[in-house]
């Protein structure tokens, strides 16, 4: 009796405090991660502030000019590529900072993006390889409305093609490694229920 009290009383204060501190230490570490988003944030200004030169680039032509209409869709699919990668570096900053830093706690805020409710690692690189589909989208359409160029080879176009349908691929595959992951999980909500029904079942016929 005695040999176990002993052995209780010296178990929580033995080897396991200092790997419990360096455990504390490793997890704390977490938050090193803190100035590469908020350099991203800074990224995300430059961007903002470069969409908005194009912006007034695209209002003088418009209204000063008579551009050509391959101009005008070109400097507006510029827009639009600059639009999406801001959106990318939202979903970095906002998924990744929740995901492996710490929680930003703005649940019920009416602005809270709706898929930051359920997003875990594989949910933000199922994301982020969705939008470098979109990015690479906007870039290859670029390089076929300057097809007729001469800068513009064969080559070029058919390489291109074949990284966007690179990225195609490495998204599906993706998303499919997450949904076998989503059904080799056990669902702990239905067996829960059925746990219940049973119970209120025995109850009853009791």
């Amino acid at each position: 009796m005695r040999v176990a009290q002993l052995s209780v009383a010296e178990t929580p204060t033995g080897p396991r405090t200092p790997l419990r501190r360096v455990g504390y230490f490793m997890f704390f570490s977490r938050w090193i991660q803190v100035p590469l988003y908020l350099g991203l944030i800074v990224a995300q200004v430059v961007y903002v502030w470069r969409f908005m030169m194009e912006l007034l680039h695209l209002i003088q032509l418009g209204f000063g000019g008579s551009p050509a209409e391959t101009t005008v869709m070109l400097i507006v699919l510029g827009l639009v590529d600059v639009v999406m990668i801001s959106n990318l570096l939202i979903m970095v900053i906002i998924g990744g900072y929740e995901t492996f830093v710490s929680r930003l706690r703005i649940e019920g805020h009416p602005d809270q993006p709706q898929w930051l409710s359920h997003v875990n690692a594989n949910v933000l690189k199922v994301k982020l390889a969705m939008a470098i589909i979109g990015i690479s989208s906007i870039h290859l359409l670029q390089i076929f409305i300057n097809a007729a160029k001469p800068t513009i080879t064969d080559r070029e176009l058919i390489w291109k093609t074949l990284i966007h349908l690179t990225f195609v691929v490495s998204a599906i595959a993706l998303a499919m490694i997450d949904r076998m992951m989503e059904g080799g999980r056990p669902q702990h909500g239905t067996g829960d229920g059925e746990q219940s029904a049973a119970t209120s079942q025995e109850r009853l016929a009791a």
